[in-house]
């Protein structure tokens, strides 16, 4: 990655996360880009203007009407300078200011005044970060274009754990120039191992018309499969109905409901080294299904559930197994629920991720994962599902080769 004669101007608010942006910037200069730093009053008391001012190479902006400026109007000449904003920590607060439109200081005008991409790198608490307002906020600045990096998954300062820490200043770079990235440094070969992965939804049939389902797109599984083929692996992938494209030397097995689904991948799963079931199974089916069209009445009417068969369990179970490796996606307690369920069904691993009103997840095109296992666990951080995977699988055959390695991070 290069970005030669990139003029990027950060911005820094008040958050704990500020003492990263002395790597970043650092990060940025060696690949020579031009960094100008702006600052909010909070910042200045996590990390000092004149430690910046040294990494940069330029004076810190500190003040929107500055006497001793050279240019009366220097917020103008700065929008008119960047060729990129980045805002990093990007705080609750400044989030919730941009998206309202605000301008009492010299970021948020220079935010108004800019025509470059602008690019936030969210740094907070995680209840912070879920609370109803930021989220709306995020959305309307979505909409606007601006693009978000992160947060990450993991532990945070104030002891919680969970979505709201700042990304890493190496991924914050990376994203910042998404067509100058190079193949990921951690190289990945999966000649010779073959790999069945399940994903998408499955459809449970109340009557020829409705029907029982839930929100997954595919796209988390079809990623895996996607990343695994062109890792040399030998793929086979059961799809349940989804609207992606079909992926290029691999195997696809399309099935609808839940029982499908058990029985193609009960089929496949011995003749696989490894399993991924990445696919969203419905966890109920309705007793009965009707040949004609259930009629709608003035009278409320009961649906009867019974539970579908438990696919990560039962490949868990064969003699021998694959390595088997499973994904939860919860609303809430998600480390305990995920390592309950590494337990219970016996996997080897298993890959957990935030749904509902939490970022990333279903229809998403970027998400984050905490993964588990006997072992160790290790946090992936918020970014496109393309480059999930690959990390994903990184980690899988990591732990696949050396099952008894312990790597908490």
């Amino acid at each position: 990655m290069s970005l030669t004669s990139r003029n990027i101007l950060l911005g820094v608010t008040g958050s704990i996360a500020a003492y990263k942006i002395a790597e970043l910037i650092r990060l940025l200069r060696q690949q020579n880009a031009d960094v100008q730093v702006v600052m909010t009053a909070s910042a200045t008391a996590f990390i000092t203007p004149l430690t910046l001012q040294t990494l940069s190479g330029h004076a810190v902006k500190t003040q929107l009407l500055d006497a001793d400026s050279e240019l009366s109007m220097d917020h103008i000449h700065l929008a008119r300078w960047a060729d990129s904003l980045l805002i990093a920590p990007a705080s609750a607060n400044i989030i919730g200011k941009l998206a309202h439109g605000l301008a009492d200081d010299l970021l948020s005008t220079l935010y108004l005044a800019a025509t470059c991409p602008v690019y936030l790198a969210p740094a907070m608490n995680q209840a912070m970060w879920h609370h109803a307002s930021v989220q709306a906020n995020v959305q309307s600045l979505r909409a606007h274009g601006v693009r978000f990096i992160g947060p990450d998954c993991g532990e945070q300062a104030c002891g919680d754990n969970g979505l709201g820490r700042m990304s890493a200043p190496e991924l914050i770079c990376a994203s910042l120039f998404p067509d100058k990235l190079t193949p990921p440094a951690t190289t990945l070969d999966l000649t010779g191992i073959s790999v069945l992965i399940s994903a998408g939804p499955t459809r449970e049939p109340i009557d020829p018309v409705r029907y029982i389902s839930n929100r997954s797109s595919g796209k988390m599984g079809y990623a895996l499969a996607q990343a695994a083929s062109q890792a040399g692996a030998r793929v086979t992938l059961v799809s349940g109905p989804v609207n992606l494209s079909p992926l290029s030397n691999i195997k696809i097995i399309y099935v609808e409901t839940a029982a499908e689904m058990f029985t193609k991948v009960l089929n496949e799963a011995p003749h696989h080294a490894i399993y991924i079931g990445a696919a969203a199974v419905a966890d109920y089916s309705p007793a009965q299904h009707t040949a004609q069209k259930l009629k709608k009445t003035s009278t409320a009417s009961q649906l009867l559930l019974t539970p579908t068969q438990d696919i990560l369990a039962a490949v868990a179970a064969l003699e021998p197994p694959p390595f088997t490796v499973g994904f939860a996606a919860e609303t809430d307690n998600l480390e305990d629920y995920a390592k309950t369920k590494l337990q219970q069904k016996k996997l080897n691993m298993i890959a957990a991720n935030w749904v509902g009103k939490k970022t990333g997840g279903f229809n998403s095109e970027d998400n984050a994962l905490s993964v588990y296992w006997q072992a160790g666990q290790h946090e992936l951080p918020m970014q496109p599902k393309a480059q999930l995977a690959h990390e994903l699988l990184v980690l899988i055959h990591t732990i696949f080769t050396t099952p008894t390695q312990s790597l908490n991070t």
